[in-house]
């Protein structure tokens, strides 16, 4: 091997780096929405030029979660709050439209598979890792999608879980701070359920029903943060 091949890869593999430590921190809101992120220190931080760094902030701005500038740093992607109801309509669509399609395309294999993921997620859940827990959220629902065998849908189904795995660690930390729910395990067993008898309508109802519980408590958990960030305290007089 080259010494030109073996500096591509030591290249390639600290771009891989850069790319899955801040994708992660930004996942998890270790780097918060709208966090400047320097080029300049992020290149000490990692040990290597800009140039690599620069390649793993494209790769994460591709997938929208840095926003780059001409001119300034580039900074971490704020969370849409105002688009979130649409975002919301538009994951609505996506997740009934595929789970529907699982009910009535599903095979016996496709169920093995779905039931993996469910077990993926239960074990993730009970780590309380959210990064593990939404990546395994994810691969549950993709599991149902591709049962659909509609590669369109699944693949703007995808974009919008991806889009939302932020919002799903709030979700997380809200149930957890709470104790309100069961963390999607029950639901998700609910959905396995409907697509096992081949029951569409209920599958539909079952994806409806997780995408509105999924809105109500990011708004909750929002609602909460605002008021523990600036508490009103008591009224004068």
């Amino acid at each position: 091997m080259d010494d030109a091949t073996t500096s591509r890869r030591a290249r390639g593999t600290g771009v891989r780096h850069a790319y899955e430590t801040l994708r992660d921190e930004i996942l998890t809101l270790a780097l918060e929405p709208g966090a400047p992120l320097d080029e300049t220190s992020l290149a000490e931080r990692f040990g290597m030029s800009r140039s690599p760094l620069r390649e793993a902030l494209v790769r994460l701005s591709g997938e929208g979660l840095v926003v780059a500038f001409a001119n300034r740093p580039a900074i971490v992607a704020p969370i849409d709050v105002a688009g979130f109801p649409r975002y919301v309509e538009a994951l609505d669509v996506a997740q009934r439209m595929n789970t529907r399609l699982a009910a009535l395309q599903r095979t016996d294999d496709d169920l093995a598979a779905i039931a993996d993921r469910q077990r993926a997620f239960e074990a993730a859940a009970a780590t309380g890792d959210h990064l593990a827990m939404s990546g395994a959220n994810r691969d549950f629902h993709m599991a149902i999608a591709a049962a659909g065998r509609n590669p369109w849908l699944a693949g703007f189904y995808g974009r919008l879980l991806d889009q939302g795995r932020r919002i799903l660690h709030l979700h997380f930390d809200y149930i957890e701070r709470t104790r309100d729910g069961y963390l999607l395990t029950g639901e998700h067993d609910l959905m396995l359920e409907a697509i096992r008898a081949r029951d569409a309508d209920r599958a539909d109802a079952l994806a409806h029903a997780h995408t509105r519980q999924f809105r109500d408590r990011f708004v909750d958990a929002l609602s909460r943060n605002l008021l523990e960030r600036a508490p009103l305290g008591d009224p004068p007089g």
